[in-house]
């Protein structure tokens, strides 16, 4: 102390260091989550500074009726490429691009037109682009395009689309490409594959559709996802949810609630299939009753269903009839903290909250209780 009272400048020269020490590493933290919260939001990849016209086509859609791009011209598109069969990033995808033209507003949105194109060379046929259609309620509100593998892949290598299969897995380019009503490219925008964000996707994309439109229609501002809920599953502090149907149950998901998760979506099955699978919980829940394994909940995934309120209505019978209560993740944060990366999709989590298991695709019981036994005995 009394060194330090004969050098007061280097004393001071010694703190001055050690603030500006901290300040750089509070300043490359702060810069490091700013990446990690862009790598979650859809955003503009391509902005066209010297807009080009987007390269044609002529495809059928779902109904079977020749489309070309050129014949929408004087209104403003929104193009992308899916797969018929994908049940993860596709209809997240297509349910922003839907959600956008709601935000806009009849009006706006009659000046809009949606457009996908088939991204599977596996899956071709009318029907196949029909099916995805009348599975996520699209009918009337886009065109599914499709045609024959060469004339698809003329409109992947147009579009730079990439398109590979893996150990049967395809994987394809999900950009959104937004066309003006004359034709140009005027920007394209990525989606990465995160339940959370797709409020704000749809905001962004509405956005910049009505700064393409006569007037520019006000948009208003979209709430992060974030704030809307504050706490999930995979939180410190817990959430408590109210169960879908006539019983009205309370469920508390979070740290020192143990629980195995079914993340799904109404879109994933009509109703007859949807019991038999859901019921597979509660038949899984009498044996941990027994056992005193983690009780089941079944997570409707509704970010993903193109009416909130019809899987409501289409889910409440079903909760009537089951012991295994059902909750909403009207925010995708439940699925996000939980990691979930498709549909359907199970998590086993700890009293912790540590994830034991997951497991992607309907199980028969027997199989659920043996992966699940698996995963408690290797804890």
């Amino acid at each position: 102390m009394e060194q330090a009272n004969k050098n007061p400048r280097k004393n001071w020269i010694q703190i001055r260091g050690l603030w500006l020490l901290v300040s750089a590493c509070t300043v490359l933290m702060l810069s490091l989550i700013s990446l990690m919260l862009a790598s979650r939001i859809y955003r503009s990849t391509r902005k066209m500074e010297s807009p080009k016209l987007a390269p044609g086509f002529l495809l059928h859609d779902e109904l079977g009726r020749p489309t070309s791009l050129a014949q929408f011209r004087g209104k403003v598109v929104l193009l992308t490429f899916v797969d018929p069969v994908c049940t993860q990033v596709c209809p997240n995808t297509t349910h922003s691009m839907t959600e956008a033209l709601r935000i806009l507003g009849p009006a706006a949105a009659s000046q809009v037109q949606l457009l996908g194109i088939n991204a599977n060379p596996s899956m071709t046929e009318l029907s196949d682009v029909a099916a995805y259609t009348r599975l996520h309620k699209l009918e009337g509100n886009w065109r599914f395009l499709t045609g024959s593998r060469a004339e698809l892949e003329n409109v992947w290598r147009a579009y730079n689309v990439y398109i590979a299969i893996e150990k049967d897995d395809l994987e394809h380019s999900t950009d959104v490409i937004l066309i003006d009503a004359d034709g140009k490219q005027r920007d394209s925008f990525t989606a990465p594959m995160s339940y959370e964000v797709i409020n704000d996707q749809a905001h962004m994309l509405a956005t910049a559709i009505a700064q393409l439109l006569p007037g520019h229609p006000h948009i208003p501002t979209s709430a992060s996802n974030s704030q809307q809920q504050e706490v999930s599953a995979g939180a410190t502090a817990t959430v408590d949810l109210l169960a879908i149907g006539p019983k009205q149950q309370h469920v508390v998901l979070g740290r020192d609630q143990p629980h195995l998760l079914l993340f799904f979506a109404c879109w994933l099955g009509e109703n007859p299939e949807m019991s038999k699978d859901l019921a597979v919980l509660d038949s899984y829940r009498t044996l941990a009753i027994r056992k005193g394994w983690p009780s089941p909940v079944a997570v409707d995934e509704l970010t993903t269903e193109s009416s909130p309120e019809e899987a409501r209505q289409a889910l409440a019978p079903l909760a009537a009839t089951l012991h295994t209560p059902i909750v909403e993740d009207d925010s995708g944060r439940l699925a996000d903290d939980s990691h979930v990366d498709d549909m359907p999709w199970f998590v086993l989590t700890s009293a912790s909250g540590d994830i034991l298991w997951h497991h992607y695709g309907w199980l028969s019981v027997t199989e659920l209780n043996r992966q699940v036994r698996a995963a408690l005995a290797g804890r």
